[in-house]
Formats: structure tokens, C-alpha cells, sequence
């Protein structure tokens, strides 16, 4: 049986219940009421009986006490009732049932204040003494010869009437319990009729709130149950094309947040966020899941940000920021926010959070590359320049002096041919439009040809050139790439080494513990060695640590730039330890096989 159905037969017959215990209730009332007003009329008659029949004593004998509690006892199993002489201020001085010694005053008692007034008094309550509930009935009496001047109160257990009511009770329960059968069979039938079309639409209802959108009642019915049904699979379907319009507006909207490289951080008009993509939670390094909800200025470590963010809830403008932040290193944020407005209502801000440090190191990269090759290229135009102007005004009359100056603008002349050289190679780099032309290198027989190209350079400052590369060790590069590689830094190593000093290269094979082959390489000399405040910034473009020494030896401050570069192309990673005095170490790290570019 459906739920609906049992709650309409079960309303069905609570109504009819209520009626039979109303009419049961009624009856019971009035039953009680008709036998208890017997009781009281002929324990009435009782009482005039016993005033005219009865011989009254002295109350103030030392025999009354005696004498009345013995009449009561006599004439209380006469009339199976408990029997009381009360004198009129109340005290008991005869009692059927109880000590009058031990009993308390009775002139406050409700039947006695009303006997006072009335002449005869009645009261039904709870008697301490037999514990049952009692019918009392009190009559003022006042004896012809004056010997007795109070009440004579009867009392009467009402079993008998409670049990009257309790059969009563019994009769009416099984006749309710039988017209709840019939009611309950007669309510079943009229319910089903009404209820089975209802559920079936219940069904259809809560398919739908369990987001069954193709569920659908098969009602064909023309009175207001059928039209119903109908209502119903009309609102299910245009229910279906919305919700299919808004989900698929809300996971585009998902998508777009989530995909933003910018972060969005919206603030309602109570301060609360209420809006964090995955941007901004990378960004300000917070989770949505703890922050929506609560107030923006829980973003206790940003200090900046909350104070542009309450300057614009503040005054409901505009705002279009850039501050330093602090947060994992420094970086740099860009905020725009601008005011949610909706119907002429304020909504709260709207903030896009862009993180620019890359974009304001590149601008100063930019920068300090522009000062660094301004500089660079105006010492050796300068040298050609002044040297040229001399010969040309006729000064130099020595072919000696001559040949010198023309000596100086030529080695001038190719330190600038360098100079732009190494620019446009590392721009080429620096901008991915180098690719590497990767093939098997046999690196013993690589190193042999490049200590050869170096050998002479070396021979003129004593400096001895060694190698310890296993015979079988080969390795998948660009050989071209790998050759800049080795002769910047087997260059510079010769450079930087005092006359007499040594200058070695190595390889080795390694298995990483990811499993991945590299082979580990190894530049080390004997020279002047690093200091160690200069060993962060050696890879930069065109810093010198001894700029005097640098130019002499005719560098560009670019090799180790270039160096860098061309070693992360090979997906390989580069290093240096030094020593000042003893000598530099630069190690690197490159695969044993090229991984293909998708």
C-alpha cells in the first residue's frame, strides 16, 4: 500500500474514530454523571434517616467520643459507607473507619464549607486513608434536644461506578475496532481509485528530482488527474532542455575559469569571496574550498593585495594595480578590478589577477641587454675610430707605429665580428629557432679533434691539455652544438690558467635512479678559479667577474651564456664549482639518447 494511499484511509478513519470516541466520551460522562447524583440523592435520604432514627449524645461527655465512633461503625456496615460525626468547628468526634484522635480538622474540607452554606454539601476526591477515589456527601445536623450540633458526612468508594465506566469502555473499544475493519476495507477501495494515477505521477516526480530527465507519465486520462499528467510531462520536458542549456553553459564557464592563466577573484558587497579559479589559487598559494565564503581580509600574508582590494570595495571603482608580492620569492602582480553592478544594484568587485614577473624580467633582460651590447659594441667602434682618424690625419709618419695601429683595428675589427656573432647565435638560441641535428658521437675520437684545435693555444702559455674518456662511450647530440659546447669552455678554462697550469676533460656514463642514461661531463683547470658571490650570475650574458682580464683575452661575455643555453637544448643541466686560486670545475649533464620532439 502507497504511502499517500494510507494517509488518505487513515484519514478516513481517524474522522470516524473521532466520532465514536466522542459519542463514546459523552456517554461515559453522562453515565457517570446520572449514577454519581443517584449516589448523592440517596446517601441524602441516608443521612435525614439516620438524623431522624438516631439517638444524639452530649458532645462534650467524656463518653461521646466512644459512644459516636461506635454508632458510626454500626451504621457504616448497616450502609456499607464509611460514616463521620463532625462537631461544627470542625473536629471529628466519630469515624467509621479511622481513630477520630488521629484524624485533623475537617471544617476546611470542600464538602463542609459547603454544607455551612448550603445546608448539604458533596465533593469527589482521593481518600489518603483507603487510597481509592470517594463520593463524600455531608448534611448540617442539629438535634432536637441541642446534645448535637455539626455534620454527619457519608462516603462512598466509586468502584462500582468506575467499573460500570470501564465496561462501558471495553464495549465501545470493540465496536470501534470493528468499524475501523469495515472503515479501513471501505477507505481502501475509495483511496485506490483516487491514489494509483497520483502515485504514478509521484514516481514521474521524483525521477525527475533525481535527475531522470526522460521520465514521463503515461496518464491518457481527460479529467483534472489527466490534465495534471500532462502538465507534468510538459514541465519535464522544458525542464530537460533548460538544465541541458545551463550545464552546458556552467562547464563552459568551468572550463574558461579554469583555464585562465589569469586569476579571477570576485568579492560580494559583504566583503566575502565568494569566487576563486584555479589561477588564483596558484597565485595567492590558498585553496577555494577554504576561502569562498569568508572574508577577503583573511588573506593575512598579502598584505598588498588586501589593501587594493579594500581600497576598491571602499570606493566602488576601478582599480588597476601592479605591486611586488612577496609569496615563494618575489613576484610581481598586475590587478584590474571593476565594480559588479546588476539591475543598479552593487554586487561587489570583480578582480583579474596576472602574474608578470617573467614578463618585467624579460623586460629588464631586455633592457640590460640593450645597455650591455651599446657598451660592448662602442669600445672596439671606438678603438677603430680613433686609430683610424690618426692614420688618416697623417700623424703616424713610423711604418712601425703604422702597422700597429692597423694591428689594433683589425683585432678590433674581429672582436666585434665575435662580438655580433655570439649576439645573433644566442638570439637564435634564445628565440627556439635553433634545431639540433642529432647523431651518434664517438665522444674519445670528439675530444682528440678538439684538444688538437686547442693545442697550439695552449702550447704558447705551457698549459697541458688531458682527457680521460672511455674508449666505447658514445653519445646521441648535435655534433655542431656539442663542439661550441666544449670549445667555450675548454677556452675559457685555457684563458683563466697561469702559464705552466694544466687543463683536463672527462666523461662518464651514469644510470640515474629513474632509470635514465646521462653521460656526466667534466671541464676542470688550474686557474684563477671563481669567487663565490660571482658563481650565481656566471651564465648571464656579458658579466665578467675580471672584466680587465675578460677583454684582454678577447671575450664577449657571451660563452657561458651560450654555453647554458645550448646545454638546455639538449634537455642536459650545467654547473661550476670553484676555487679562488686553485682552480674551476664545470660540469655537465647531458641523455645518452635524445629524446624525438612531438
Amino acid at each position: 500500500m502507497k504511502p499517500f494511499r494510507v494517509r488518505l484511509t487513515l484519514i478516513l478513519m481517524i474522522l470516524i474514530g473521532i466520532s465514536i470516541v466522542g459519542a463514546g466520551l459523552t456517554m461515559a460522562y453522562l453515565f457517570k454523571d446520572s449514577h454519581v447524583g443517584a449516589l448523592e440523592d440517596n446517601m441524602s435520604r441516608e443521612i435525614d434517616l439516620l438524623t431522624g432514627t438516631m439517638e444524639f449524645r452530649d458532645m462534650d461527655s467524656s463518653e461521646a467520643l466512644a459512644y459516636y465512633t461506635a454508632q458510626a461503625q454500626r451504621i457504616g456496615r448497616l450502609t456499607q459507607s464509611r460514616v463521620t460525626f463532625i462537631r461544627e468547628d470542625g473536629t471529628v468526634i466519630g469515624d467509621s473507619e479511622k481513630d477520630p484522635k488521629l484524624m485533623d480538622n475537617h471544617l476546611g474540607r470542600e464538602e463542609e464549607l459547603q454544607a455551612a452554606k448550603d445546608g448539604i454539601g458533596r465533593a469527589i476526591r482521593h481518600s489518603d486513608t483507603i487510597g481509592q477515589n470517594m463520593l463524600y456527601v455531608a448534611k448540617k445536623v442539629a438535634s432536637e434536644n441541642g446534645s448535637f450540633k455539626g455534620y454527619i458526612r457519608l462516603s462512598m468508594a466509586l468502584d462500582a461506578v468506575e467499573q460500570g465506566l470501564n465496561r462501558a469502555w471495553m464495549i465501545m473499544a470493540g465496536g470501534l475496532v470493528l468499524l475501523f475493519v469495515a472503515a479501513a476495507l471501505v477507505s481502501y477501495r475509495v483511496a485506490y481509485g483516487l491514489t494509483s494515477p497520483l502515485e504514478q505521477i509521484t514516481r514521474v516526480a521524483r525521477r525527475i528530482t533525481d535527475l531522470d530527465y526522460d521520465a514521463r507519465v503515461p496518464l491518457r486520462r481527460k479529467d483534472e488527474i489527466g490534465q495534471l499528467a500532462s502538465a507534468i510531462n510538459v514541465m519535464a520536458d522544458s525542464l530537460q532542455t533548460q538544465l541541458r542549456t545551463i550545464r552546458d553553459n556552467e562547464n563552459l564557464l568551468q572550463s574558461v575559469l579554469d583555464n585562465m592563466t589569469g586569476g579571477i577573484l570576485l568579492v560580494n558587497e559583504d566583503e566575502q569571496i565568494v569566487l576563486l579559479n584555479k589561477a588564483a589559487e596558484r597565485m595567492l598559494d590558498v585553496s577555494a574550498a577554504d576561502m569562498v565564503g569568508r572574508n577577503f581580509r583573511e588573506l593575512k600574508r598579502h598584505f598588498e593585495l588586501t589593501r587594493i582590494l579594500e581600497e576598491g570595495l571602499s570606493h566602488r571603482e576601478p582599480v588597476h594595480e601592479e605591486r611586488n608580492f612577496y609569496n615563494s620569492g618575489e613576484r610581481t602582480m598586475r590587478m584590474d578590478g571593476v565594480p559588479m553592478n546588476q539591475g543598479g544594484s552593487y554586487q561587489g568587485m570583480l578582480f583579474l589577477l596576472q602574474e608578470v614577473t617573467e614578463i618585467r624580467r624579460l623586460e629588464r633582460m631586455r633592457s640590460e641587454f640593450v645597455a650591455n651590447v651599446s657598451h660592448e659594441l662602442k669600445t672596439p667602434v671606438a678603438a677603430v675610430k680613433g686609430f683610424a682618424e690618426t692614420l688618416l690625419g697623417g700623424g703616424v709618419k713610423d711604418e712601425k707605429t703604422a702597422n700597429s695601429f692597423l694591428q689594433i683595428i683589425y683585432d678590433e675589427n674581429e672582436r666585434l665580428n665575435r662580438l655580433i656573432g655570439d649576439i645573433l647565435e644566442l638570439s637564435k638560441i634564445e628565440s627556439k629557432r635553433v634545431q639540433l641535428d642529432c647523431s651518434p658521437i664517438h665522444l674519445e675520437s670528439f675530444f682528440q679533434s678538439l684538444l688538437e684545435t686547442l693545442s697550439k693555444v695552449a702550447e704558447k702559455k705551457s698549459i697541458s691539455l688531458s682527457m680521460d674518456v672511455p674508449e666505447e662511450l658514445f653519445i646521441e647530440a648535435d655534433e655542431d652544438k656539442l663542439r661550441q659546447i666544449f670549445l667555450n669552455l675548454l677556452s675559457n678554462a685555457i684563458n683563466y690558467t697561469h702559464d705552466g697550469g694544466s687543463v683536463r676533460v672527462t666523461a662518464a656514463s651514469r644510470v640515474k635512479t629513474d632509470g635514465d642514461e646521462t653521460v656526466v661531463f667534466s671541464v676542470s683547470d688550474t686557474g684563477m678559479g671563481i669567487p663565490r658571490k660571482d658563481l650565481p650570475r656566471i651564465f648571464e650574458r656579458f658579466y665578467r667577474v675580471d672584466k680587465a682580464r675578460s677583454r684582454s683575452s678577447g671575450g664577449t661575455g657571451l660563452g657561458l651564456s651560450i654555453v647554458k643555453h645550448l646545454t638546455e637544448l639538449h634537455h642536459g643541466t650545467i654547473s661550476v664549482d670553484s676555487d679562488l686560486g686553485i682552480g674551476s670545475t664545470f660540469t655537465l649533464e647531458l641523455p645518452l639518447l635524445q629524446e624525438e620532439e612531438s
